[in-house]
């Protein structure tokens, strides 16, 4: 900062961290010197930390509480924290070499049992300070008022107040004063955990969208947040990925920060250690941009939003950077990290933000994708661009999940993968387990069952988990089953951890869903019986996969309708345990697949198609891929494979198509090189895939004949509306009006995309729709700039005439202010189009919306 002169005062709760660790032991001859060498450092903690990040981070000299810490001897009654460190690598990877020190294990806290512990006053206080940050623990500076900052008692003061919370309760003396005389300048930050350890139910690590709707619903609606409902500022970091900034300040609205590539919780890793101060890092990054803020008259909330991503940036390398090398020689914290470096690893430009959609409508909660939010333009051109220059590119604002060669943007997909890996991961690490981890996935045949549940556990634990199939479907006796229990507990007792997948376990044996009842006892007791002989099976992760059922629903009956199907389903489900088998089940996945699953919920198919296209293209066809990334195929064949309404088989049909395509030699993925009819009828529509594939020849070939309709139908309408005979026939009309309707019609496309329509060829004549006013004037001002751009590329200018001459025109003007009669003539011709386009066999198909609740007008 150039400017010293702002004042930042900083207070709280006091504590001194002592920090221990072993190296390897002195070289001699003495007893001692056999053993570990242990080292003890003292480190700032709490208030005393905050004010060192604060002071780096801004550059600023900071009014603060202070001690010496040369002497090493502190007051009994001052709160003290011990950690032990230990060397973790600084990426996660065990084989990093560089190795920095981190928490090992904190041991606890050490002060007065019988009374509040030690504050210290402020050196130097000044009420008159601009900004001030408070640390409050809940270790008693929220009630002793003598060592709150001037500038919070004093009358008439209003200094912005950064208010770092660890117990979220409304009742505490310091939340009175400042909700009753600093509100309004008043940033609350606090940690979810911390909200979550309040009995606050907020989802972790299953979607972004998910966790943000959470947090909204319990905010509006849960009675022990109401204190903080009052907020006119309220940040909510999740983890090191993300945080929420709650708006009350005359506009409300929630926003939400998150990086793409990242969920909350993925930055840390278990081989990596812990730290503190890692929320009080984020707020030195938030009161670096409050500070701007304040030197240059900026709006409050901008510096919050910026200050979120500066905050995110620093915990992140504060973390990675830890205790460094050497705790006792280093300075911690290192102001490095508030420093932008050429090697950093994360940037405060790749934090997203979307607002966050506030509805108590569960429908409308259920759909709400950050994907649609954060594009302009529609799903269709966004699955164009992932096919084509690869998912960084095109997704580059949108959260991916990442499980191995597994990517998906299906928020759906995402929360149900991150579940079953929440689910992993704690099995994994729990001891002494007596029974197998049980999940369900379901999908129809080619969704990709497999693979999506093996990708997930490989990335947990690659080297741990084995994978092992068996079919129900094949097997013959109970014999077969207990053979299969054998090699499942064979694979435990080698110390591998069994990824058993039973595929179509919803199959026949004697009778429906035979199997259910004999898997019962292995799921909940971890044992098999054989003859007298009960055999324990070890840790292992049964995977059930649905062979006559696609969803978890239809298993369960649940999306019978008819009373009388339900209750016979019903008898039946209970006398093959199913219920029991269910209440065994740890977890299920529905795989979504490349094909719509429901036609209004389901509207990710098609990104979900360009997905696994750009994935086969990669790895079947690389050298169709130019060194720029770009997929070199023809726009209509990735029309047809994108938009044909079925795969037959789901992915085993796109894999086929590709695979009988003649690509080995070609440079691009022309239509000639695609299999023949009779082979695409195996796997699509021949019909339908054909027509969407010529789709641009069929257009290109109809161009002349639909603007001359267009030009007909135009100049009839002008003749009724002028009681005249039409004028000159679309044969002897200039040659500059006849290009200016050609170039007209070739741009429908275009200008369709923006009210979010397309054009798909068709056998026989389509209906004919009709645009709302909102959608011609859209489709006006589109097609009046778009004319414009091109007078303006041949040298016309405006004038208050037309001449063709010396190329003047008195439309060549925004549409903002074109005359209402000329707009009116432009939105005429528009009209036509659905009528001239039906006539010759084009349909225009609304794009779906992501969100079904503002299709169908259900937004609250």
């Amino acid at each position: 900062m150039d400017d010293k002169n702002i004042k930042i005062v900083v207070s709280g709760d006091i504590c001194i961290n002592l920090l221990q660790w072993k190296t390897n032991s002195c070289v001699g001859n003495l007893n001692w010197q056999s053993y570990p060498y242990v080292h003890s450092d003292l480190k700032p903690g709490e208030a005393l930390l905050l004010s060192k990040l604060i002071a780096s981070a801004t550059n600023l000299p900071i009014i603060s509480p202070e001690i010496d810490y040369s002497n090493r001897l502190f007051p009994e009654e001052m709160l003290h924290s011990t950690s032990e460190l230990g060397l973790f690598s600084v990426s996660g990877n065990k084989s990093d070499k560089d190795k920095v020190y981190r928490i090992k294990n904190f041991l606890g806290y050490s002060g007065p049992c019988s009374e509040i512990p030690k504050l210290l006053p402020i050196v130097n206080d000044d009420e008159n300070a601009d900004l001030v940050i408070l640390d409050d623990e809940d270790n008693g500076f929220n009630s002793s008022e003598e060592f709150w900052p001037l500038a919070l008692k004093s009358p008439n003061k209003k200094p912005v107040v950064i208010y770092k919370m660890n117990n979220p309760i409304g009742s505490n003396s310091l939340w009175k004063h400042l909700e009753e005389f600093h509100i309004e300048n008043t940033i609350v930050v606090i940690n979810a955990d911390d909200l979550r350890s309040k009995g606050v139910n907020i989802s972790r690590s299953l979607s972004w969208e998910r966790t943000a709707l959470d947090f909204i619903w319990q905010l509006n609606n849960n009675p022990s947040l109401s204190f903080l409902a009052k907020c006119h500022h309220l940040i909510v970091p999740f983890g090191l990925e993300g945080a929420i900034h709650y708006r009350n300040d005359g506009t409300s609205e929630s926003r939400l920060y998150f990086l793409t590539n990242e969920f909350e919780g993925d930055f840390i890793k278990d081989s990596q250690g812990s730290m503190y101060g890692l929320l009080s890092c984020f707020t030195a990054g938030l009161a670096h941009n409050i500070v701007f803020g304040i030197l240059n008259d900026e709006n409050l909330n901008e510096s919050i939003s910026e200050g979120i991503r500066e905050g995110i940036v620093y915990s992140q390398k504060y973390f990675i950077h830890g205790f460094g090398k050497n705790p006792e020689a280093e300075v911690c914290p290192n102001s490095d990290i508030f420093a932008e470096g050429e090697n950093d690893f994360i940037y405060k430009e790749q934090i997203q933000d979307v607002v966050i959609r506030n509805s108590n409508n569960p429908n409308c909660r259920a759909c709400w994708y950050i994907i649609k939010d954060k594009s302009s333009i529609n799903l269709a051109e966004i699955a164009y661009d992932i096919v084509k220059n690869g998912e960084e590119s095109a997704l580059k604002f949108i959260p991916i999940a990442r499980f191995g060669n597994l990517k998906t943007v299906d928020r759906t997909e995402i929360e149900s993968y991150r579940s079953i890996k929440n689910l992993m991961l704690e099995y994994i690490s729990t001891k002494n387990t007596v029974r197998p981890l049980s999940i369900a996935v379901f999908g129809t045949p080619g969704s990709g069952k497999s693979f999506g549940v093996t990708e997930v556990a490989s990335s947990i634990a690659p080297g741990l988990i084995k994978k092992i199939n068996f079919n129900l479907s094949q097997l013959q006796t109970l014999e077969d089953l207990n053979n299969a229990f054998h090699k499942v507990r064979d694979l435990s007792l080698e110390g591998k951890l069994p990824l058993v997948f039973f595929d179509e376990f919803d199959s026949s044996f004697a009778t429906k869903l035979g199997w259910l009842k004999y898997f019962l006892a292995p799921m909940q007791d971890g044992v098999f019986r054989e003859g007298d002989s009960i055999h324990p099976i070890g840790k292992a992760i049964f995977v059930f996969a649905g062979g006559t059922s696609s969803t978890f629903e239809q298993f369960c009956g649940e999306e019978i309708e008819d009373e009388k199907e339900q209750k016979y389903f019903m008898r039946e489900f209970q006398s093959a345990k199913g219920p029991d088998f269910i209440s065994r089940l740890r977890g299920y996945v529905n795989i979504l697949g490349p094909n719509q699953t429901d036609e209004n919920w389901d509207q990710l198919f098609i990104v979900r198609r360009a997905m696994l296209l750009r994935s086969l293209i990669e790895r079947k066809v690389p050298h169709l891929i130019n060194g720029k990334g770009e997929a070199q195929i023809d726009n209509g064949v990735l029309r047809a494979m994108l938009k044909v309404a079925r795969y037959k088989h789901e992915s085993r049909s796109m894999e086929a198509i590709m695979e009988m395509s003649m690509l080995t030699n070609a440079k691009k993925w022309e239509q000639s090189y695609l299999p023949s009819k009779e082979q695409l009828k195996l796997h699509v529509d021949e019909e339908q895939f054909s027509r969407h594939l010529m789709q641009d020849a069929f257009f290109s070939e109809k161009i002349e004949t639909l603007a001359m309709n267009t030009y007909q139908k135009h100049e009839m309408l002008k003749a009724d509306n002028d009681h005249k005979v039409p004028s000159k026939l679309w044969n002897n009309i200039d040659d500059d009006i006849r290009n200016t309707s050609i170039d007209q019609i070739k741009h429908i496309p275009d200008a369709l995309h923006r009210i979010n329509y397309d054009i798909v060829s068709v056998k026989e004549k389509a209906s004919v729709i009709k645009f709302t006013v909102k959608e011609l004037n859209t489709l006006g001002a589109y097609e009046h700039k778009r004319w414009c751009l091109q007078k303006k590329e041949a040298g016309w200018v405006y004038g208050k005439e037309k001449n063709s001459n010396s190329k003047t025109h008195p439309s060549l003007v925004a549409w903002e202010i074109l005359p209402e009669d000329r707009k009116r003539r432009v939105i005429d011709t528009v009209k036509f189009w659905p009528e001239i386009l039906a006539d010759a066999n084009f349909k225009i198909e609304k794009l779906k919306s992501l969100c079904y609740c503002e299709v169908h007008g259900l937004l609250d």
